[in-house]
């Protein structure tokens, strides 16, 4: 039935009722109708027509053409090429001139596509998101950065280098300066690829926008190893998720030193003992809580393995205690950062991101 032929028929309901002896208004409340409504039907009106005049309203006080070129000409004069309306209009009537308000001349050059940077420094770029990457296997996809450490000088610092493997978690390599540098950190990524036994292409490296992560020294070193460069955007942490994870573990961890570290060695040394428990003690989250060390060795796999059996076994021996499905001890077999959006992933993997985002 069309619209027409409702409306037809909701006129008729109304019309046999009222001859029945019903008021009209309590009718057409009863069909969720109004008397206007009705009214204008019984009229013959088209409501779907847009009865609106079409003419253009101009207001009696706009500016004409004329004066909106010339509003322009002013605006864009070698006087006031560098400014924006803010600062054009009160100088305009310190010169006893007024051409319009403020919102005007903005609206003004909004219209011919002016409302952007008008002056000679350079606009604001977009930042595209790094590349999606995706590591299967140990030595595939490292991250690294630099945090501050204490020092007992206040306003200096020392300056611990990490760098990460992003697939197993483990801290491939590190070393505490007192400065930063892109010299130490190529130095220390030679270091790694030379007890890693990395092949030229095998391992693409993350990192920030730092200057010691884009300093010629270290693209260099990167380009002689063969290592493959990623960066973050400038000043997007969130591109850099597994380095800045890592810090926060470590700096929350209960042997913190609460007091300033008193020199180098000690610093040093402290770093140590943080490092070969993170690798060899701590039970990683996102990686089904085996060790970093494990996974970096492969180790892992069988340990899950174990896990699995050892819970389906507890579940036939005990079947009513389990409401559900056992634990899942299954392996992560990817990881990925900086993934698309629209990249699928899988339950795992979000579980991974979101853990990420906690603590490492």
């Amino acid at each position: 039935m069309t619209s027409l032929q409702q409306r037809q028929h909701l006129i008729e309901s109304v019309a046999e009722a009222t001859m029945a002896g019903a008021r009209q208004d309590q009718a057409c409340a009863v069909l969720g109708l109004s008397s206007r409504t009705l009214q204008r039907w019984q009229a013959g009106e088209n409501l779907g027509e847009d009865r609106r005049p079409l003419r253009q309203y101009m207001p009696p006080h706009a500016l004409t053409e004329a004066e909106r070129t010339h509003i322009l000409t002013v605006v864009n004069s070698v006087e006031f090429a560098d400014c924006p309306p803010s600062q054009i209009v009160p100088r305009l009537a310190d010169q006893g001139i007024y051409l319009g308000s403020e919102s005007t001349i903005y609206r003004i050059l909004k219209v011919a596509r002016q409302l952007k940077h008008r002056r000679s420094e350079r606009p604001s770029q977009p930042r595209t998101k790094p590349k999606a990457l995706s590591a299967t296997a140990p030595n595939q996809l490292y991250s690294w950065d630099i945090t501050y450490l204490p020092t007992a000088i206040k306003g200096q610092f020392y300056y611990l280098y990490l760098f990460l493997d992003i697939f197993s978690r483990q801290i491939v390599g590190w070393q505490v300066f007192a400065e930063e540098s892109s010299h130490y950190a190529s130095e220390l990524l030679r270091d790694i690829v030379g007890r890693e036994g990395l092949q030229p292409g095998q391992v693409i490296l993350h990192s920030d926008n730092g200057s010691p992560m884009k300093g010629a020294t270290m693209l260099a070193t990167l380009q002689q190893l063969g290592v493959m460069p990623s960066l973050s955007r400038p000043a997007v942490s969130n591109d850099n998720p597994y380095s800045e994870s890592l810090f926060k573990t470590l700096k929350y961890r209960p042997q913190y030193p609460l007091k300033p570290l008193a020199d180098l060695s000690v610093a040093r040394e402290w770093v140590a003992d943080l490092v070969h428990w993170y690798n060899h003690e701590h039970r990683h989250s996102a990686i089904g809580f085996v060790t970093p060390a494990q996974r970096h060795t492969g180790l892992d796999e069988a340990l899950l393995n174990q896990r699995k059996a050892l819970y389906e076994d507890a579940r036939r021996q005990n079947p009513r205690r389990w409401s559900q499905n056992t634990r899942n001890w299954n392996r992560v077999h990817t990881v990925k950062l900086n993934p698309d959006h629209a990249e699928p992933q899988n339950k795992t993997t979000q579980e991974i991101n979101n853990q990420e985002k906690i603590a490492a």
